[in-house]
């Protein structure tokens, strides 16, 4: 057996006792830690030697870390803990875990410099007060190594295991046939680009047309280069829900073939979907899936192992049969699977538990982003914060004694930005620095306010407590590529409330440096032009090989039609409602079936459907409504029948503008009554400034490459098999003029509709 595995990690798995308790928070972040760590290093003396690499063996299981400090003349190895609050209110279970991992670097240190004897110190630094409190024992070699071993001998099991998988999953996955008869059209070119991708190391941006089959053809290449490139895991990333079933359903078509490998495919999901006990805090007193959550794992986990898919049912149905929380098995499992399909932020957010993992234990990672377009926006999200002042008054009357001061002087730095501000909205250059200094005291306060009351804060306190820490972190990253605005409200009526937004514009310097730490990133969608817009706002490295898959669908199976004839934009649109009425009725009366009817906004939307139900009173329609759940729109797609004839209404950009699959009958056509703009409001205008500073185009950026993705996308419903035949109307003058064709897809054969109602 030949087994790595980091000093951390093996301590986590062998050492953790007792219950899961997060009430010992906030933890201090990354940024806090790094800073907390490089000051008691600075404090010690001039011999003081910082993070030292360390390695040990032990029956083919090789230990390795860095410790974080050691003292020569003290004969003292530190292991800094940075931490805010009562340290008193540590769980004996994390002093447990942390003097587990000092004695291991105690050990590998004496082996290293053949030490007799060591002194070890836990360093607890409280990052608010900058105060170490220091806990120090003698240990001699002996001890240490008898603790090593008894350490490794509970993992050697695990870990002879885990040498028997990996080495049947590489041999297998080396010999795995594609689980489909052939290649679809296309799909062996993009197959390929992946595969070696991963072989150079390289990141790829894919555009490939929806039809192709880009999930198999973009897992099956990464699962066969496991093996020669020695890749730990894949991370399958998606932005919404049907990403990830689509790539479940993809990894169990691959499962399912004879001699596949035997694979770990885990799916993981947000913590409130996963939470069997909403109402319950996540501590041993509170929930009893966190009581004795660390002394019933191993068990769960080992049930868990012996599956190949880890999907939410799966997973919480082991997790119930032993008692454990299905969310915090699902981590643990994030460890041992081979595959793990889950959303975007698991990967590219700020405390993304992926990249955190995979970092610490320093695995080798492909990564695949599904649907790649939606990143730009779901990574300006991820790394924007804001602050509502309603909701701060309301807190303020309900907060404790101690926060009131604290909430108070947040609440009086806030009303000092609003003087000199008349307008409703002002966006500037810089983070409000007192307000800032302000919001760091208040957080604070709550922090010790939590470690002295374990019972917690009421839900709306705890909530602005969230908002205000992500408000903080995102102001230590802001420069260039952020806005901070302000958006009054109750102007007239002098109350001036107010929102507070750190809003990130460009997210290229947080996806970017994501991009380059896996072995290989491939980012595919089928809209991904123009190159340069999705490279300049992801930071894809310069390197990136980027391809165009060519369509496997005919010109002839899609008619795509500009009526010209029609204006949609906000001055013209309620001439445009007669005209669009008359062309949908139209075509419905050459040939009826299934439709979608894309809008910008849905009082658009709603001023079209009522015209037509009321001038076609026999046409079938349906409509989106504003805030749809999962079961409503899946009661909308299912109007979408084979022998069925309507038109569904939606909004363009929503919840079916993409990622939804009504092949043959179920959807023949299309209508697009709009160019797909953003919305032109203040703070569109604002990030369009901004856009043009830093890349010189700012309404292509802002508005015209978004807004020409939606469509794309929309219009991309219709055709979804190299059967299917259909129809796509694109209805704005806008869609004649030379540089809106040019970014429409290549194999779309466009020609001009006659309308008569002309406006």
């Amino acid at each position: 057996m030949n087994y790595s595995i980091a000093v951390r990690a093996l301590c986590e798995f062998t050492a953790k006792t007792g219950d899961l308790d997060l009430r010992f928070t906030p933890s201090p972040t990354a940024l806090e830690g790094i800073v907390g760590h490089r000051t008691v290093a600075s404090r010690r003396s001039e011999g003081y030697q910082s993070e030292i690499a360390l390695e040990g063996l032990f029956e083919g299981l090789t230990v390795k870390g860095r410790a974080d400090g050691y003292d020569p003349a003290q004969n003292c190895l530190e292991e800094v803990k940075t931490y805010r609050g009562d340290l008193s209110k540590q769980p004996g279970n994390h002093r447990q875990l942390h003097w587990a991992q000092a004695k291991i670097y105690g050990w590998l240190m004496c082996r290293k410099l053949q030490l007799e004897q060591i002194n070890l110190a836990l360093v607890y630094f409280d990052i608010v007060s900058e105060k170490e409190t220091c806990l120090v024992e003698s240990f001699s070699a002996t001890q240490l190594g008898q603790f090593f071993e008894q350490q490794c001998t509970r993992f050697l099991h695990w870990a002879e295991q885990e040498t028997v998988h990996r080495e049947g999953r590489n041999r297998a996955a080396q010999q795995l046939a594609f689980p489909h008869a052939d290649f679809r059209p296309g799909q062996r070119h993009l197959a390929e680009s992946v595969f070696k991708a991963v072989s150079t190391g390289r990141c790829l941006m894919a555009q490939a047309p929806t039809g192709i089959g880009k999930t198999v053809g973009t897992l099956f290449p990464m699962l066969k280069a496991l093996a020669p490139q020695q890749l730990d895991k894949v991370f399958f990333l998606t932005a919404k829900t049907p990403g990830r079933k689509l790539a479940l359903d993809a990894a169990q078509v691959i499962l399912d073939r004879a001699n596949a490998p035997p694979l770990r495919v885990l799916e993981m999901i947000a913590r409130d979907k996963a939470c069997e006990h909403p109402d319950k805090a996540c501590h041993g007193e509170s929930c009893p899936l966190a009581q004795g959550f660390y002394d019933r794992l191993p068990a769960a986990r080992q049930a868990a192992s012996e599956l190949s898919l880890l999907d939410q049912g799966a997973l919480r149905r082991i997790a119930l049969e032993h008692g454990v929380c299905p969310y915090y098995l699902s981590q643990e499992m994030a460890r041992w699977a081979d595959v793990v399909v889950a959303d975007y932020n698991y990967y590219f957010d700020f405390s993304a538990l992926l990249f955190g993992l995979a970092q610490a234990s320093q695995w080798n990672v492909a990564v695949l982003v599904d649907e790649a377009h939606n990143l730009v926006e779901r990574g300006r999200q991820m790394y924007s914060a804001s602050l509502d002042q309603a909701t701060l008054n309301a807190v303020r009357k309900t907060a404790p004694d101690a926060l009131k001061k604290p909430l108070q002087r947040v609440n009086r730095e806030w009303n000092a930005l609003h003087d000199p501000q008349p307008v409703a909205y002002q966006a500037y250059d810089k983070a409000p620095e007192k307000l800032l200094q302000a919001l760091s005291a208040c957080t604070a306060s709550i922090s010790d306010y939590l470690n002295d009351h374990p019972q917690g804060l009421d839900s709306a306190l705890q909530g602005f407590y969230f908002d205000m820490l992500q408000f903080c972190r995102v102001a230590e990253c802001f420069d260039e590529h952020f806005l901070f605005d302000i958006s009054k409200r109750d102007l007239e009526r002098k109350r001036n409330l107010s929102q507070l937004c750190l809003r990130n514009v460009v997210p290229a310097g947080f996806i970017g440096p994501r991009l380059t730490a896996a072995r290989s990133t491939v980012l595919f969608s089928a809209t991904l032009s123009p190159r340069h817009y999705y490279a300049d706002l992801l930071g894809t490295p310069a390197n990136t090989v980027c391809i165009d898959v060519e369509s496997p669908f005919d010109a002839r199976q899609l008619q795509v039609h500009i009526v010209s004839r029609i204006s949609t934009r906000f001055a013209h649109r309620q001439a445009s409602v007669a005209p669009i009425v008359e062309l949908i009725a139209e075509q419905f009366s050459q040939r009826p079936g299934n439709y979608l009817a894309f809008f910008s906004s849905f009082d658009y939307l709603q001023q079209v459907m009522q015209l037509l139900a009321e001038r076609h009173p026999r046409i079938n329609l349906w409509s989106q409504s504003r805030g749809m759940g999962e079961t409503q729109r899946q009661q909308f797609l299912d109007q979408f029948t084979e022998d069925g004839e309507g038109i569904g209404f939606a909004v363009l950009g929503g919840a079916f503008g993409e990622g939804i699959d009504l092949p043959g009958a179920r959807l023949i056509g299309a209508f697009i009554a709009t160019l797909g703009l953003a919305q032109f409001n203040p703070v569109n205008e604002q990030m369009k400034r901004r856009m043009a500073a830093i890349f010189g185009a700012g309404y292509d950026y802002t508005y015209l490459y978004p807004g020409i993705q939606k469509l794309v996308q929309a219009a991309g419903r219709v055709i979804r098999t190299q059967q299917d035949e259909g129809v796509v109307m694109l209805i704005d003058d806008r869609f004649a003029e030379s540089r809106i064709k040019q970014l429409l897809p290549r194999w779309w054969s466009i020609a001009p509709t006659l309308f008569t109602s002309a406006m």
